[in-house]
């Protein structure tokens, strides 16, 4: 078994890109399967989290609320920098209406679930991030309808609704990370709750693999029905995370973070929270039906660019010339 966790650790690119275009054919062949999927990525998400989660000593993450130098940076990062990239990009698709505000609702939204297991695929600070979670989610919760009313003329802005981020952040942080805490602390008595230490974290990669199939399946036959469209689109991601690798890159050296930390940076602002916002974009009227289609779009992209995140970050963001700052947690 050891063989096979250090073989997939070691091919773990290659494998999630083959699990991306895996969930992609059989979306496209088996487009009927897209609901059934669609209702399994909650599920299977919670599960990559708590693997992830039993990965992070929960002390850590604690401590990690001291860390105000990078939770300043962090937020930032995402609520001052990527609304100016956002709003800048989002002019291309200023013309319809059902484009703009999908583009602004998945943009200004900064992910707060699998950016966690991405950031630590690629030596980022797993803690740090985790304990600016419920910072990162509450901003965005209140912060959002301005900047769209600001962005788009406040078009939408009543469509946008509370609940999906509630409900997102019980199911796919609370809970796992409570059972998460609840496994560490059998752990350190009982042999059963270490094996199930040792079995999650030796299923990493399936889970992760599992995972982006699943996202890639139940959403890409909706997108390929309007391609032409939403072809408009993917630019836009596209160079919006460009944009961002290089921000959080400089954020980081701005702030003097060290290199996990400048990772962690990286990854936040470069993802979003596309399977939270579905469906609050899925809830606007018949005539902006596109936004939801244009918010999926950004998942394919994002994901796809995350798989390539995680070879270049750690490249790009090492050796730091600077030390660790010194209000970093001991």
């Amino acid at each position: 078994m050891r063989r096979l966790v250090d073989w997939w650790d070691h091919h773990q690119v290659a494998l999630y890109l083959a699990a991306i275009a895996s969930g992609g054919v059989f979306g496209i062949l088996v487009p009927a399967a897209g609901p059934a999927l669609a209702v399994a990525t909650n599920p299977v998400l919670g599960l990559l989290l708590f693997a992830t989660f039993l990965g992070v000593p929960l002390i850590e993450v604690g401590r990690s609320f001291r860390d105000i130098r990078f939770l300043t940076t962090v937020l930032a990062v995402n609520f001052v920098v990527v609304p100016i990239v956002a709003f800048g990009l989002s002019r291309f698709v200023a013309d319809d209406q059902g484009l703009l505000l999908g583009v602004l609702l998945v943009l200004l939204t900064p992910c707060v679930d699998y950016v966690i297991v991405f950031t630590g695929i690629a030596g980022g600070a797993r803690p740090q991030l985790l304990a600016a979670t419920p910072l990162l989610m509450l901003l965005q919760i209140v912060l959002l309808p301005a900047y769209l009313w600001l962005f788009a003329s406040g078009d939408g802005v009543e469509g946008i609704d509370t609940g999906p981020f509630v409900e997102a952040f019980v199911l796919l942080i609370a809970l796992p990370l409570v059972a998460a805490g609840i496994v560490q602390a059998v752990a350190r008595r009982q042999r059963w709750g270490r094996t199930i230490e040792s079995v999650m974290a030796g299923a990493m990669v399936p889970l992760l693999m599992l995972t982006l199939a699943v996202v890639v399946g139940s959403q890409i036959a909706d997108v390929g029905g309007a391609a032409l469209t939403l072809v408009r689109v993917v630019p836009i991601y596209v160079v919006f995370l460009a944009v961002m690798l290089f921000v959080g890159l400089a954020a980081g050296r701005i702030a003097r973070l060290d290199v996990p930390r400048t990772r962690a940076v990286i990854f936040s602002g470069a993802t979003r929270n596309s399977l939270v916002i579905l469906p609050l974009a899925l809830a606007l009227p018949a005539d902006l039906a596109l936004a939801p289609l244009a918010v999926v779009t950004q998942t394919l992209i994002e994901l796809i660019g995350m798989v390539v995140f995680v070879r270049i970050v750690p490249v790009l963001a090492r050796g730091s010339r600077f030390p660790a700052s010194p209000d970093r947690p001991t």
